[in-house]
């Protein structure tokens, strides 16, 4: 019988409660919300990233192979393919990136005094760049190539602690230099 904690459980620890639920009231991710919270959605996301799910069918069929962990995982009940779907429609993404700068903050303090293994005076970082592929069919604005649709983020990494920085989404044709 398992005795501890599940992995989600313990990596959603970092998160306080409070700082989610700021990000949430800032944006009225809540509002009007019966069953299926943005901290639900954030679960099941969380989930999905974690366990690597392609899709929201991939999602609902894991999750519901799961039934009797699901309470331990946080989650009140059973997820839908179309309750997720409605809630990463209408839910604004910024509740998200709210948390993610939070947590990329408490992550700058734990690294802020480990050695990067070069003695050097000031500090360094890395510019990696990655090209994502989207359908042309669902986003024509993307235009990378005759028959294909890409974006490409560009992110800026401090060396000391491998935090990101900076992250800038731009057209598939931007080449790094620019």
């Amino acid at each position: 019988m398992h005795s501890g904690k599940f992995v989600l459980a313990q990596l959603l620890d970092r998160i306080h409660p409070q700082q989610f639920q700021r990000c949430v009231a800032r944006y009225g991710g809540d509002y009007k919300v019966r069953r299926f919270s943005c901290w639900d959605q954030f679960l099941c996301l969380a989930f999905a990233q974690l366990t690597y799910r392609e899709s929201l069918r991939d999602i609902e069929a894991c999750l519901r192979s799961r039934r009797q962990q699901l309470y331990h995982l946080g989650l009140r009940g059973e997820v839908s393919r179309a309750t997720l779907a409605d809630a990463n429609e209408s839910r604004d993404w910024r509740i998200y990136a709210d948390l993610a700068h939070g947590l990329i903050q408490q992550a700058r303090r734990l690294y802020a005094d480990d050695e990067l293994g070069v003695a050097l005076a000031e500090t360094a970082y890395a510019l990696d760049a990655t090209t994502i592929d989207l359908c042309l069919s669902l986003f024509p604005w993307a235009r990378f190539r005759r028959t294909k649709a890409a974006i490409k983020m560009h992110t800026l990494l401090v060396l000391r602690g491998s935090i990101p920085t900076t992250v800038c989404v731009s057209e598939g044709r931007t080449h790094e230099v620019n």
